[in-house]
């Protein structure tokens, strides 16, 4: 069986959604649904946290195991720092893997079926793709900011079903190989990247108190059965 290591980055300062990472949801840290969902997953031989919060990593170290908490060092701290110059330095604190996921906190809903297959996928591909991320289909009518539309023709009103689809890169979470990062210029993305369609419901990432709302409601919902796991 193919084995990677997740990286779970979290700052404890949030610019829209005060203490976002350990905010609680639906009764539990927000960051330990993703970190719980991870640990279930097969394929995880171990998560590292990189953080600039003592309370994250002793909260992390404290309910987990298998997590490798790494500081975040001052010049990587602040809201305007590249994720691929987090994952730059990260990939220094696990110099004997070749392959890794990166997820965010944020993504609360994520299944580890969900992430079992995205893995799955990006080993199976291997000969043709170098990464994989994480996308939502769109398949509605879209408009550049001038009014121009985007993927339809307005004087052809065709069903939106019938739209060719886009996909939105959605942050759900990224796979790629050491190789493959250091190739594309220290970018999670790859020169030759797949994409892994993940559900609507289940993709929801909270970047607004208004995702978090939604977030939690759609989490009660399925705790409760009322839509699918």
């Amino acid at each position: 069986m193919h084995k990677l290591v997740a990286l779970l980055p979290m700052k404890g300062h949030s610019e829209r959604v005060p203490n976002k990472n350990i905010r609680d949801f639906c009764g539990r840290p927000l960051f330990h649904w993703v970190l719980e969902t991870l640990h279930l997953c097969p394929y995880v031989s171990r998560v590292i946290i990189d953080t600039d919060s003592e309370a994250i990593a002793e909260n992390a170290l404290k309910h987990f195991d298998r997590v490798q908490i790494v500081s975040r060092p001052p010049e990587l701290c602040g809201d305007h720092v590249s994720m691929n110059l987090i994952i730059s330095h990260d990939l220094t604190q696990a110099k004997s893997e070749e392959h890794f996921l990166q997820t965010h906190s944020t993504n609360p809903l994520l299944t580890v079926d969900t992430i079992s297959k995205a893995i799955e996928a990006y080993f199976a591909g291997q000969d043709v793709y170098d990464s994989l991320f994480a996308a939502t289909r769109l398949q509605t009518r879209l408009y550049w900011q001038d009014g121009r539309p985007v993927n339809h023709n307005p004087l052809e009103l065709i069903r939106t079903q019938d739209l060719e689809p886009l996909y939105e890169e959605n942050s759900n979470f990224y796979l790629f190989s050491r190789t493959s990062f250091h190739q594309s210029g220290e970018k999670r993305i790859g020169l030759k990247p797949s994409m892994f369609e993940v559900d609507k419901l289940e993709s929801v990432d909270i970047d607004e108190l208004h995702d978090f709302t939604l977030a939690e409601m759609l989490c009660r919902l399925k705790n409760e059965k009322l839509i699918p796991r």
